[in-house]
């Protein structure tokens, strides 16, 4: 039953290539035509392939539709966690997770740091978008007619010095942080909290959410705090591998 299933499973990826007959799946599997014929009529009867009216075989409409519901019901936060843990033990600075939902980016997940000095975000609360490095990478993202509409609407509030002025600024910042791959907020929001960040992407190289290590200047530099981006980026990787499937979880037991 198991090399069946394999059989069946190993047309899949062939179809993937492009349409193909009876003989070429039989060729590639290494079968009998009827032995293919059975695998295909199977896969078929399940809405996995389709059967052209030219006699040959192709992917069918029910594995995307599964494979989009897969998708939709990954919750990258329970991914995310332990490599946050993990982050959060190896440098002990506050680690966040955020997500781009409906004009706002929000905290999903948060690590606190093992120093007496915290920061006051919250899961759930919107962050300061235009001056946050996750929200930086999340928009980054987004295609250039929807980042340059969504920064023409938005405010600039001056929190510090160093704050985002205005729409141009935020738009040159958007397309530096979308062509290096990471973000950073040094005292835009808060004068004392810097701020690194990464982002998750999902199988279509997508970015699905973004994760970052933030720390007071009291506690460490912000030159300081730059130094652990290498690290920073191998967490966002790996969270990224673990959601698009590339690689298998992590093992929390």
């Amino acid at each position: 039953m198991s090399q069946t299933v394999d059989r069946a499973l190993s047309i899949l990826p062939l179809l993937a290539e492009g349409p193909a007959d009876l003989g070429q799946v039989a060729d590639r599997l290494g079968v009998h035509k009827s032995t293919a014929l059975r695998l295909l009529r199977t896969l078929h009867g399940h809405g996995l392939v389709y059967r052209q009216p030219d006699q040959r075989y192709r992917l069918g409409a029910r594995l995307f539709a599964l494979a989009q519901e897969a998708v939709e019901n990954l919750d990258v936060r329970d991914i995310a966690h332990p490599h946050l843990v993990e982050l959060n033990e190896k440098c002990g600075h506050t680690v966040h997770l955020a997500v781009h939902e409906e004009n706002e980016v929000l905290y999903i997940d948060k690590v606190e740091s093992r120093y007496p000095v915290r920061m006051y975000s919250r899961i759930g609360k919107p962050v300061a978008i235009t001056v946050a490095a996750v929200a930086k990478l999340l928009l980054a993202d987004l295609p250039e007619p929807e980042r340059r509409a969504l920064a023409e609407k938005l405010d600039y509030p001056h929190y510090t010095a160093r704050s985002t002025p205005h729409a141009a600024a935020f738009l040159a910042e958007l397309a530096t942080v979308r062509e290096q791959g990471w973000a950073t907020d040094l005292g835009g929001h808060e004068e004392s909290i810097n701020c690194v960040a990464a982002p998750v992407r999902g199988a279509d190289g997508r970015v699905v959410a973004a994760m970052s290590v933030s720390a007071p200047s009291v506690v460490v530099s912000a030159d300081e705090l730059l130094k652990l981006l290498p690290l920073v980026r191998r967490t966002a990787d790996a969270i990224s591998r673990e959601y698009s499937g590339k690689t298998p979880p992590k093992d929390t037991a």
